[in-house]
This record gives C-alpha cells, sequence and structure tokens, in this order.
C-alpha cells in the first residue's frame, strides 16, 4: 500500500444511476455479449464486469470492433465478477484479458503474464501508486484503466441546517451521524456490509494493511477503539440501514434518505443532477492520535491471462487499446460514468475535472489518496471484512475478531512470501 503525498472501487460492481434502475437492471441482464466475434489462434476474448453507467458495455463493443488484429470478443458479466471469474480463470475458456485489481496470488499461481514491455515507453505517465498496486516483484503484470477514488458525500443545506461543519475526526463524523437524523432523513450511510468503509476504516488510524516488512498491519489498538466506535453507532439510529442498495450506488443519498454517504466518483453526474451545488466531498476522517484522512482509491486494470490463446497477441490488444488510444481511454473514464483516466497526460487535459467537486476530488485524491497492496489478495480482504462485520454489526470482542484474522492472514501472507 502506498500514500499519495500522500481493488470494491473497492469492488464497487455496478453503478445503478438514479432513474435508470430499469434500464440498468436490463443491461446487466444481458449476461455475455460479443463484440466481433471469430474463432481460432486470431481471436481474443476480453472480459469485464458488468458496469452500470449507460453506454459502457457499447463502448466496450465499439473499441472491440475497432480493432483490425485479431476478433475480439466481449464478456460482460453481472454479478459476482471476482467470484465469477476466479472460476473462468481456472477453466478451459479463460479470458485473454481481463479486468481485476492488484492481487499478488494472480502472479503466484502463475495465473498472468508480466507487462513490462508494452508499458516501458509510457510508464512515467502513470501514477507511481498505480504502478507499484500493479507490480510484484518489480515486474509490472497490470495496466491500469480508471482511478475511482472514494470519499464522503454531503449535503450541505442541511449540515447548515444542523450546524454541523464537514467532519475532519471520526468522533465528529459520529456526532454529525446523530445531529443530522430526523424522521425522515438518517444521518449516515456506510453501507449495508460495511465492504466500502473497511479498509478506509482500517486506514484513516495510521495503521497499514500490510506493514512494510510484510506482516499484518491492522491489529493495532487504534484499529480496536475504531471499530468499537463504529459498533457504538450500528447501535444507535443514526445509519440508514436496510437500503435498497448499497454504498456504492448513490441512490439513496440522491433520494434524501441520508444527509452523508460514502461513495465515489462515479456518483459526481447522479448527484450533481440530483442538488446542483447543494453537495459537497469530504475524505474518510482521522481516527486517533496517528490518525489521517483517507481517499481510497479503487479502480479497474487490466491483466493478459497466462492462459491466452496467444500471449503476445494479448498483450499488443492492450497495449493498443489501454496505452495508445488516449481518445477511447478518455471516453471511458468521463463520457459514460465519471472517473480518473489513469493516464496522467489525459486526466490532466481533461475539461470535466478542472472546476466544482471534481476538482475538489481529484485534489482529495492527491493530497489523501491511498492505493491497495497487491500482498492484501481478495481472500485477506474478506477475512478481515469478516473480523470487522463481527465486530461492527455483531458486537463480538473486536480485540478477538481482529486477533483471529491476524493469525490466518499472517499465515497467507507466509505462505506469499516467506
Amino acid at each position: 500500500m502506498s500514500r499519495r503525498s500522500s481493488r470494491d472501487w473497492d469492488r464497487r460492481g455496478v453503478l445503478r444511476a438514479v432513474g435508470g434502475m430499469a434500464a440498468l437492471g436490463g443491461l446487466a441482464a444481458c449476461g455475455s455479449n460479443t463484440g466481433r466475434s471469430g474463432g481460432g489462434g486470431n481471436s481474443i476474448k476480453q472480459m469485464y464486469h458488468a458496469y452500470g453507467e449507460p453506454g459502457t458495455q457499447q463502448a466496450a463493443r465499439k473499441f472491440a470492433e475497432a480493432y483490425q488484429k485479431a476478433e475480439v470478443s466481449i464478456e460482460w458479466v453481472p454479478g459476482e465478477y471476482e467470484s465469477k471469474l476466479a472460476t473462468t480463470l481456472l477453466g478451459s475458456d479463460a479470458p485473454d484479458v481481463f479486468e481485476y485489481h492488484p492481487d499478488i496470488q494472480l502472479v503466484r499461481s502463475k495465473q498472468i503474464v508480466p507487462l513490462d514491455d508494452i508499458i516501458a515507453d509510457v510508464k512515467d505517465d502513470f501514477l507511481p501508486e498505480d504502478i507499484k498496486a500493479n507490480s510484484v516483484d518489480g515486474k509490472v503484470y497490470g495496466i491500469r484503466m480508471i482511478d475511482d477514488p472514494q470519499f464522503f458525500f454531503y449535503r450541505r443545506s442541511l449540515l447548515d441546517k444542523a450546524g454541523v461543519k464537514p467532519p475532519t475526526t471520526l468522533d465528529e463524523l459520529i456526532d454529525a451521524a446523530h445531529a443530522l437524523t430526523t424522521d425522515k432523513v438518517k444521518g449516515l450511510n456506510i453501507g449495508q456490509k460495511l465492504k466500502q468503509v473497511t479498509k478506509p476504516l482500517v486506514w484513516s488510524t495510521g495503521a497499514e494493511l500490510v506493514t512494510a516488512d510484510n506482516k499484518v498491519g491492522f491489529h493495532t489498538e487504534a484499529v480496536v477503539e475504531a471499530l468499537a466506535k463504529t459498533r457504538e453507532l450500528y447501535k444507535g439510529d443514526a445509519l440508514l440501514l436496510g437500503a435498497p442498495t448499497d454504498s456504492w450506488d448513490p441512490a439513496s443519498f440522491v433520494q434524501g434518505l441520508c444527509a452523508i454517504q460514502w461513495c465515489g466518483i462515479w456518483a459526481i453526474p447522479a448527484v450533481e443532477k440530483a442538488f446542483g451545488d447543494d453537495y459537497g466531498i469530504f475524505p474518510f476522517p482521522s481516527s486517533g492520535e496517528q490518525g489521517r484522512p483517507v481517499v481510497y482509491n479503487g479502480g479497474w486494470s487490466a491483466y493478459v491471462s497466462a492462459k491466452a490463446k496467444d500471449v503476445d497477441k494479448a498483450k499488443e490488444f492492450v497495449k493498443w487499446l489501454w496505452l495508445d488510444q488516449k481518445q477511447y481511454q478518455e471516453e471511458w473514464a468521463l463520457d459514460y460514468g465519471f472517473h480518473i483516466p489513469a493516464r496522467k497526460s489525459i486526466a490532466a487535459g481533461a475539461d470535466k475535472l478542472r472546476s466544482g467537486p471534481a476538482a475538489e476530488a481529484v485534489k482529495l485524491f492527491n493530497e489523501n489518496g491511498v492505493f491497495d497492496d497487491p500482498l492484501f489478495t481478495e481472500g485477506m480482504f474478506n477475512t478481515l471484512l469478516d473480523a470487522v462485520t463481527n465486530s461492527v454489526r455483531d458486537d463480538k470482542s473486536p480485540e478477538s475478531e481482529l486477533d483471529k484474522a491476524e493469525t490466518r492472514i499472517g499465515r497467507d501472507l507466509k505462505k506469499l512470501v516467506g
């Protein structure tokens, strides 16, 4: 993990924008769809999770059809993309190219190949943290497609009416949640499963998921205290529980069900459409004496499967789409949903990121961005999530739950790095 002076996307799944639920549900239900179909060694199968933003599936097919050196088919996966991908990679019909998040397990199990040769000429056009997040043992395995910083959205008018300022500490966030709660509006939405806020909660205390010497870093007194405080918040009436969708979807915030919600930059268009300038954003606030504000950078990266029918051709396609075609990269990031293009040169020239909350999001990202560590695998995250959920929702001992998680994850880290 690295922090800029400073993958959830936490894996955020699909964004169902308000007013488009039926249409997006239909889009997700399409399942596998193809661009140009072909067979034999001159075909490439590319796998995406089902982005919910209107136009993304059509754009993926357009990009595939524009490629002239091979027939590219698109598999569009709704639902639990991570589990479907894991199963598919082990089978005989694995994709040649797929999107995912940094995960050392894919390297250790030899499921992906290094991409240093195709990124070498433009490596400096990516954030060093994005390169580091996709690197194992000095080799680059993923090409970052988009950056997805996550933070809290808040209604300015509701905070002003309650005399509440945007919180800068966890204690202030909890106080604000209670002060903003009415019989019609809950003060805070941090998600139904706590999945989106698990990593930020740890990082906000100043702790790491994995230390510099490859040990468990999340089992600290400050994390125990933060979990206890979050449990007290959960036991009260200030949290929005039972929302129709999880916090990656801005629907609850846009519908006025809560005054503050954890979400991501992708929600800006929907929130702006609903409230104009009556909203703002702030990082996950610091917690404890060594705490720090956190803007978690999710996002997606492109990988080439070691099982690709032709690894070199698959790498050439990734280079063409995610390195050479700057127009497509900006279009993918900003014409359908709302993300930061991974290429620094593209992001710097994007008009949509130069003003208003979008510019503030970029600023907060630059100042407080925290990135995934490929050593902290999906399995490790699920173990930590269980500990957080058990502590917060089920009122179990944070100390005991973190102790169990540390034992299990510590064992897994030893297997990966010795």
